[in-house]
């Protein structure tokens, strides 16, 4: 995997990617894409609360996790797709602000198995306090033969 380069329409196209399903339904937003890296975004609305008004955790562990996922996107053949194997967050202080910024890279890229760590930023009146740290194991899988019904 080793020496391939990410070229402007696959960053695009992993950006447009990114964004679908339950992504789109938190209104996450991809910011960018270069080998190994992505970043994300959301704007906070109070469907992303708990009960306290506080981020809810799973808003930031599924931001994580997916801006991870994506991070390795970057690194794999287009005839791969990638799947969450395990991962760990751990929450550094309660996030309450406007925005939330992920960024995520790559830091073991296996022929199969790949490692990435994202950084969850809280921004609170302009400024980024990270809020979240997750360590996310990944798996590459083909693309053909992986159903989901066969999975």
């Amino acid at each position: 995997m080793r020496g391939l380069e990410i070229t402007d329409e696959r960053a695009d196209f992993l950006k447009a990617d990114y964004e679908r399903g339950f992504i789109k339904f938190c209104r996450f937003r991809a910011v960018s894409a270069c080998w190994g890296g992505f970043e994300s975004s959301v704007e906070i609305n109070p469907d992303h609360r708990q009960q306290d008004g506080f981020i809810h955790a799973g808003v930031m562990a599924t931001m994580a996790d997916h801006t991870a996922g994506y991070s390795a996107f970057t690194i794999v053949p287009e005839d791969l797709q990638i799947l969450t194997i395990e991962f760990k967050v751990n929450f550094l202080r309660p996030a309450f602000g406007d925005r939330l910024v992920c960024r995520s890279r790559v830091i073991r890229e296996g022929r199969r198995v790949i490692v990435a760590e994202s950084d969850v930023y809280d921004v609170r009146s302009g400024e980024e306090v990270q809020a979240a740290k997750a360590l996310v194991t990944l798996m590459a899988v083909p693309k053909a033969g992986l159903t989901r019904s066969g999975a």
